[in-house]
């Protein structure tokens, strides 16, 4: 009887301590040490570097070592990027202007709260070259980009225009094929927003398919099933009606007064939009607040001061605390916080 109800215990202490962990290597002497863990909810900024999508940030060893995990992430699939950078963290705001820097590397991954992920150790300037994870899932973005490179190398054989247009028409349907053949809708919307992107060579290829391919109303099926209340599912939704609205109205079908039509569709959707962060703001508001409701007043005022940078000698003389005092509280604090570090508990309330 006691070994049952050890065994039940045990059960239940890890499914209440389940958690992520993404691990890695970095080489030490290529990179900066500090390591970006991201969440990225607009399908459109996958590739580059933005600030509002950090949601944790580590500092890699000596050994070039470095691990994100906690138990804050969604229990569902969503698309995540770890990044480094050779920015100092003065050059950052310059260089990582409209999310792009020459000077980075990046691993897009799908994961959820209680996935393991681990990046082998690479050599040289070279990083995040394979993924060993729980989550058959993980890997589809690299798989994506394993194509993609094909791809390039198909286009370099011959640089003529005759070979260019073969090129596009075969690889708009084979990205498009593949994307379906990994049965992940979100992974999907990688291919989607490269063969969709306005400045690419395959968005003429993509207004004409899009006149009468099921796949796109497909795609939207999968992810109304998978994720129906996903970021993603929204605003690819969004997306695929006002592009059809426009193509409707480039061929003079939407009657008198199409463009009125079009407008009143782009300001609902930019007001859905818009409402949408508002709700995703106000949700994290209020996971702030509930983190912060574990504590206790003085923890809470602690906390304060800990998020203006003030060190534990600072934050007792405005207190009229003792250091000891000050140190007992921030640990308190990270175990209610379920953090290791100041730089955990931060990234907990940036805004």
């Amino acid at each position: 009887m006691r070994l049952r109800i050890f065994l039940i215990f045990l059960a239940f202490s890890l499914c209440c301590e389940a958690q992520y962990s993404f691990s890695g290597y970095i080489n030490p002497d290529e990179w900066q040490n500090s390591v970006y863990l991201s969440i990225v909810e607009d399908y459109r900024k996958m590739s580059g570097v933005y600030s509002e999508q950090i949601i944790a940030k580590t500092t890699a060893d000596e050994t070039g070592f470095f691990e994100f995990k906690g138990n804050m992430l969604d229990s569902e699939n969503r698309i995540y990027r770890i990044h480094v950078d050779k920015c100092s963290d003065g050059q950052q705001d310059f260089n990582h202007f409209n999310g792009h820097c020459s000077d980075s590397e990046e691993l897009l991954f799908i994961a959820k709260n209680t996935d393991t992920l681990k990046l082998p150790f690479s050599f040289g300037n070279q990083v995040f070259c394979s993924i060993e994870s729980s989550n058959p899932k993980a890997n589809a973005f690299v798989k994506i980009d394993s194509l993609k490179s094909d791809m390039r190398f198909a286009y370099g054989e011959f640089r003529s225009e005759a070979n260019r247009k073969l090129n596009n028409k075969k690889w708009f349907k084979t990205l498009q094929y593949f994307g379906e053949t990994l049965n992940e809708p979100i992974a999907e919307l990688y291919i989607y927003s490269y063969l969709s992107d306005r400045s690419s060579d395959l968005h003429n290829y993509y207004v004409e398919d899009l006149k009468d391919n099921v796949y796109y109303d497909n795609l939207k099926s999968r992810l109304e099933t998978n994720y129906p209340n996903s970021s993603y599912t929204k605003q690819y939704n969004n997306e695929l009606e006002a592009d059809r609205y426009m193509l409707a109205a480039s061929n003079g079908d939407t009657g008198f007064g199409w463009s009125f039509y079009i407008c009143a569709i782009l300001a609902i959707s930019g007001i859905l939009n818009a409402l949408f962060l508002y709700r995703l703001w106000k949700q994290k508001q209020s996971k702030t607040e509930d983190l912060k409701a574990k504590l206790s007043k003085q923890e809470q005022v602690v906390l304060d001061h800990i998020l203006q940078d003030k060190t534990n000698k600072d934050i007792a003389e405005s207190l009229f605390l003792s250091v000891s005092t000050v140190k007992s509280h921030t640990n308190n604090i990270y175990k209610k916080l379920n953090v290791q570090s100041r730089d955990d508990a931060k990234s907990l309330f940036v805004k």
